[in-house]
């Protein structure tokens, strides 16, 4: 899956999504996702990669704990057949819950 075609799966979430962070004063209202690459995993014998996968982190967004859009990421990543590990913190500076979901394609 390239990450363009990561962009196109969380698009159908109905969330604004963007690919690492939204331009300065351009962010749409909370809850919103965004979503970079953060390293190679790629297969590789004799040589030569014979499967390139990209590790990707998947970041929403929240003024609030919002299990709705989260249920909406984890059932447009379960149906992808992607595999997804999550967890959660809270940023203060920015009052914001953020669940961040790492997943390889």
């Amino acid at each position: 899956m390239t990450l363009e075609e990561v962009y196109t799966m969380l698009s159908r979430t109905g969330l604004p999504v963007c690919y690492k962070a939204w331009p300065e004063g351009a962010a749409p209202p909370l809850p919103y996702i965004c979503f970079f690459f953060f390293e190679a995993d790629n297969f590789a014998a004799d040589g030569i990669v014979y499967h390139k996968r990209l590790r990707v982190t998947v970041e929403l967004y929240s003024r609030h704990k919002d299990a709705a859009s989260e249920e909406l990421i984890e059932t447009a990543l379960t149906t992808a057949g992607i595999f997804w590990e999550k967890e959660e913190t809270y940023i203060d500076t920015e009052k914001v819950f953020m669940e961040i979901y790492e997943i390889e394609v």
